[in-house]
């Protein structure tokens, strides 16, 4: 008698890639990336596309696109402008036919604001919801994620509540092991060189902006002069995302496969 052995092949992890503009989610999906979070405000850490870009993005990129919804920077404790804002932009991604979108809503007390991620669920109904990286400034990281799975989210993006995933591993780790869904993704800080860290704890899903900047094709510079508040940036130095980076981190998750 023979004994045939039933291997289960584990799924390859997802990769994520963060772009800034339709150049950066074209360079992208040529490099491999699975899925691209859509932001503007690079400076901010991610703000809600313009309009054109969302449009130019849906025609133009045929892996699953993920627009972020973020009316401003800093803290994710809204204005009732801003989240009816926020509430007009979820149904102009929906109408526009994307997949998904990204966002997070805290309350004054740090924690998932129920009420209006309700009213967010209700607005996104047939597009997954990821839950951005407010969880990294919610109070009670393990009673947020109940919260979460109860609300139906798709996933939640965090860095375990540090200034990078690497540094956050422990409570990633410890996220992952309490659900299966939603999906545990990490982000901030992945790159190439600590890509195996993450894998090796099992991470489903990672996220990463591969970004460089490269010098403006402007050959006149005005460098006494500044259009940010922050005076010491860089006028002529635009951010896109490094192709090879990309697709050096695709091909160790194909090959850990």
């Amino acid at each position: 008698m023979t004994t045939t052995l039933i291997y289960r092949e584990l799924p390859m992890a997802v990769l994520e890639i963060c772009c800034y503009s339709q150049a950066c989610a074209k360079t992208a999906e040529a490099a491999g990336a699975d899925r691209i979070e859509l932001c503007s405000a690079v400076n901010e850490g991610g703000l809600t596309p313009s309009a054109g870009v969302l449009k130019g993005v849906r025609a133009q990129i045929s892996i699953p696109v993920h627009p972020i919804v973020r009316p401003r920077g800093g803290d994710f404790c809204y204005s009732e402008s801003e989240f009816a804002a926020m509430l007009d932009d979820i149904a102009f991604t929906r109408d526009l036919g994307f997949p998904g979108l990204v966002t997070g809503v805290l309350n004054e007390d740090g924690e998932v604001d129920l009420a209006r991620m309700r009213k967010i669920m209700r607005a996104a109904e047939g597009m997954a919801v990821t839950f951005h990286r407010a969880f990294d400034m919610c109070a009670s990281p393990l009673k947020a994620l109940e919260e979460l799975t109860d609300l139906g989210v798709a996933r939640i993006l965090t860095s375990g509540q540090q200034a990078s995933a690497e540094k956050g591993i422990l409570l990633i780790t410890e996220l992952k092991r309490r659900t299966r869904a939603p999906i545990i993704m990490a982000g901030a800080g992945v790159r190439l060189s600590n890509l195996n860290l993450f894998l090796a704890q099992g991470i489903d899903e990672l996220h990463s902006s591969a970004g460089i900047h490269v010098a403006s094709p402007m050959r006149y510079r005005n460098t006494g002069v500044s259009m940010s508040s922050d005076a010491s940036a860089d006028e002529y130095s635009r951010y896109q995302v490094d192709g090879d980076a990309v697709a050096a981190m695709k091909a160790v998750l194909s090959s850990a496969h």
